[in-house]
């Protein structure tokens, strides 16, 4: 058996592969990415890799895929004509979107504009009381005149989100009935009670349009795969990671694309996990920097931290996922001159054209140009593979440069400041939030870009510890090659009053429930392990906030409700330093997550028998205004590294740059990572 991990970035394609019973060898590798046809980019990396695993005859694979097909659509707009179905009297639920707006300190601010036009919102005769009772009967006629007007309008995809459905979801699935028996069985009907039942009207009814949105285009590119991946190794079986740092069957991801709107920074994550609990190291900061944006994540106590929520472009998506921030800088971030004062960001050069550097028609400065002209970057990437084109860099930089009168060198400099300070702008109220001194944290930087931005931030931001992994841009695919199978189900206990029998009963049937789902993933002699979770959103009575909690195994099955009570006044007090254990509190939400696990390679350093020297030269390399004439460079692999490598330093790889900031050394760590420590 073969194991595959993939991810699709706007730049890159990165794949590793694994081949079970092997021992611990993982084959790493990159291609550029093909969009907007990125299934070509997956065929010409997956025969790559194919070539140097060398399957047998009859040998399938398991490939976990992370896809931004899902996000790139909401982001863009680009999706079919949704027609969306709810409750009589609340046609403008997407309009008004709780009265709120995304910057209220911002008096232009405006509200998000919908993925369905107003037009194409349908109300629907019915309505269940809270607890799910039925007070208007919903009647099939009518909702089937409905449907042939959305039909008649152009819809090609059909959201239903009804007021009250995650307490009872019958109207929800007649609805459904209707669009299948006037549209035809094949209709791609999304429901809000299928996809998250909770409390929450609004919430529930962005989940059931975003995935209505998305999924016409995920099924053609998931269908698309699996049917390649198949058809080149017959027996095998696609999976998507998902936002909560899982992954699902692709048959899963087709009908529930939404959950695969943070796949890819959600995978880095989960390599993390793998990386920390070998390495011993218990509270991480992680960095995931690409050429769009850089997303940031915080382990605890060698777990990840986890969300309810999260934003994907400009919309709300309240479900389990893995506790991501993204920040707008990224290598591939424009520079700009604006009413005399140096921005980088949000704007984006994007793969195509992308950096000037990289000759593909790209005459904007880019922090990508800044890298090499700071001398950070070598003179070609991957390898030698993909020339960098210095003069480009020198020309896209020279307005820069004249706006901020100095030479194209000392704007590098600058520009990379100012994207340091945006970052800096973006961590710091981070971990305030999370009441986490940066000083405690280690700094673990990956992506195309975070071996060089990772260290500069670190010492901005006054973390003495950065860890590298040994392949940190192909780190998210990596994060594939070791996801587990993962499932949130949950049940809204809003308003109702439940003892801790009750609970224990509830997450019995929420057990089962995870347990029926995972068995429709994956064959079970493909598991090695099977585990549950069991959450909690709770709060005080009256609170208009909850805080998630993950319950004690044994609190759950002895029925212990002290013991959960316990939890949450503990997590209370973490987060706002404060509890009050007299006041009576109340559960909102019951979750559990089953993780089903596969085999995966144990970890190990890098095999080399090459001996002779790292050491390649020296360049000139610029830090925050200071000229450094003779910072060493050295190569990562196979010749082994010095003891110690102090900055200024470059360490190059196939696959990316590291920098040593001054005041930092560099040394090799445990499991071939490199270390940096502040001297």
């Amino acid at each position: 058996m073969i194991r595959i991990g993939v991810d699709i970035g706007g730049t890159f394609t990165d794949f590793c592969g694994w081949r079970e019973g092997s021992g611990t060898e993982v084959i790493s590798l990159k291609v550029p990415s093909t969009p907007p046809a990125f299934e070509e980019g997956f065929r010409q990396g997956f025969e790559l890799l194919l070539e140097r695993l060398g399957p047998q005859d009859g040998e399938p694979a398991v490939v976990m895929h992370g896809t931004t097909v899902s996000t790139n659509a909401v982001i863009e707009r680009k999706g079919p004509k949704v027609a969306f179905f709810v409750t009589n009297g609340y046609r403008d639920l997407l309009e008004l979107q709780r009265m709120g707006v995304r910057n209220p300190l911002n008096i232009f601010e405006t509200r998000t504009k919908p993925l369905v036009e107003r037009a194409m919102v349908f109300e629907v005769d019915e309505r269940l009381l809270h607890g799910g009772t039925v007070r208007t009967p919903i009647r099939q006629e009518a909702i089937q005149e409905l449907v042939k007007q959305a039909k008649d309008a152009g819809a090609n995809g059909y959201a239903v989100a009804l007021l009250h459905s995650y307490a009872n979801p019958a109207h929800e699935r007649a609805v459904e009935e209707a669009i299948r028996t006037v549209v035809g069985a094949d209709a791609e009907v999304s429901l809000s009670s299928e996809i998250w039942p909770r409390v929450g009207e609004y919430e529930r009814a962005i989940v059931s349009v975003l995935n209505a949105f998305v999924r016409k285009r995920m099924n053609e590119y998931i269908g698309a795969v699996e049917r390649y991946v198949k058809s080149r190794l017959p027996g095998s079986q696609l999976f998507v990671t998902r936002s909560n740092g899982g992954a699902m069957a692709a048959a899963e991801a087709r009908r529930f694309p939404v959950h695969t709107l943070l796949s890819g920074p959600a995978s880095g994550v989960t390599a993390v996990q793998y990386l920390a609990r070998a390495a011993g190291e218990r509270n991480i900061l992680t960095m995931d920097m690409g050429g769009t944006s850089t997303d940031i994540s915080l382990l605890r106590d060698g777990q990840a931290m986890t969300s309810n929520a999260a934003e994907v472009g400009d919309f709300p998506v309240v479900m389990p996922v893995t506790g991501i921030e993204a920040i707008g800088a990224g290598g591939g971030s424009i520079a700009m001159i604006d009413d005399g004062v140096l921005r980088i960001g949000p704007q984006s050069a994007g793969s195509y054209p992308g950096p000037a550097c990289f000759s593909r028609g790209g005459t904007a400065t880019t922090l990508t140009d800044a890298y090499l002209l700071a001398g950070y970057l070598p003179e070609a990437l991957l390898g030698g593979k993909m020339g960098l084109d210095r003069t480009a860099s020198e020309r896209a930089m020279a307005p820069i440069a004249s706006g901020l009168k100095s030479d194209v060198f000392g704007a590098a400099d600058m520009c990379v400041a100012v994207a340091s300070s945006n970052m800096v702008a973006g961590v710091l109220p981070y971990l305030a939030r999370q009441g986490v001194d940066p000083e405690d944290l280690t700094l673990l930087v990956y992506g195309g870009g975070g071996g060089i931005h990772g260290p500069l931030l670190a010492a901005e931001l006054g973390i003495n510890r950065v860890l590298v992994p040994t392949s940190p841009s192909t780190f998210c695919a990596f994060g594939g090659l070791v996801s587990e199978l993962s499932h949130d189900v949950m049940e809204t206990v809003n308003g109702q009053r439940v003892d801790g029998t009750a609970l224990a009963e509830k997450y019995k049937a929420l057990r089962q429930e995870a347990g029926e789902w995972l068995s429709r993933q994956a064959p079970s002699e493909r598991l090695v392990s099977t585990g549950f979770e069991c959450w909690a959103e709770m709060r005080y009575t009256g609170q208009s906030f909850q805080v998630d909690v993950r319950l004690p195994d044994s609190a759950v099955e002895s029925a212990d409700l002290s013991a959960m009570h316990a939890i949450f006044h503990k997590e209370h007090e973490r987060i706002y330093n404060h509890c009050d254990p007299e006041a009576p509190v109340e559960f909102v939400d019951l979750r559990v997550r089953i993780r089903g696990a596969m085999s995966i390679p144990e970890p190990a350093a890098p095999s080399s028998s090459a001996v002779g020297d790292a050491f390649k030269g020296s360049r000139s390399m610029r830090f925050q205004g200071e000229i450094f004439l003779g910072a060493l460079v050295f190569e990562r692999s196979p010749p082994p590294l010095p003891d110690e490598v102090p900055g200024p330093a470059v360490i190059e790889q196939s696959d990316a740059t590291l920098v040593v900031p001054p005041g930092f050394v560099a040394r090799v760590g445990a499991y071939g990572t490199i270390l940096m420590t502040r001297s």
